[in-house]
């Protein structure tokens, strides 16, 4: 079993810890994830991409898995380059937008190796089939 394990609900956060969450381009953070984190960790109104306080939104509903793709290389990138925070990334895509763990972790397969970011469990065992 992976140690870099999302927690299934994620209410609080600790310090250098950062929520990730499924956004729209447009950041209408209007329900799922994305409502909880404009409600408690700092995404901000109209701004679907990116570092927002305490979350980070990846965009997932505006396309297929190839168009959200990109998103996801970013954020990995983002990542390793802000080694001193920990990305507790949620199921992104997987609620309103509609995709299914299975198109949306192999995605985040290059984040088994960036030891500052947590993936939710199904995605864990998507990945480690490969």
């Amino acid at each position: 079993m992976n140690k870099r394990v999302t927690p299934s609900f994620i209410s609080d956060l600790e310090e250098n810890e950062i929520f990730v969450f499924g956004s729209n381009l447009e950041g209408s953070h209007g329900g799922g994830a994305a409502l909880i984190a404009f409600e408690k960790f700092g995404a901000i109104w109209g701004q679907g991409v990116g570092l927002q306080g305490s979350s980070y939104g990846i965009p997932t509903m505006h396309g297929g898995v190839d168009e959200i793709h990109p998103y996801v290389d970013e954020f990995i990138g983002f990542a390793k380059n802000n080694p001193e925070l920990t990305f507790l990334v949620t199921r992104v895509g997987c609620g309103i937008a509609g995709f299914h763990d299975s198109e949306i972790a192999p995605l985040f397969s290059e984040a088994k190796n960036v030891t500052n970011i947590y993936l939710p469990e199904s995605f864990w065992e998507v990945i480690n089939k490969k």
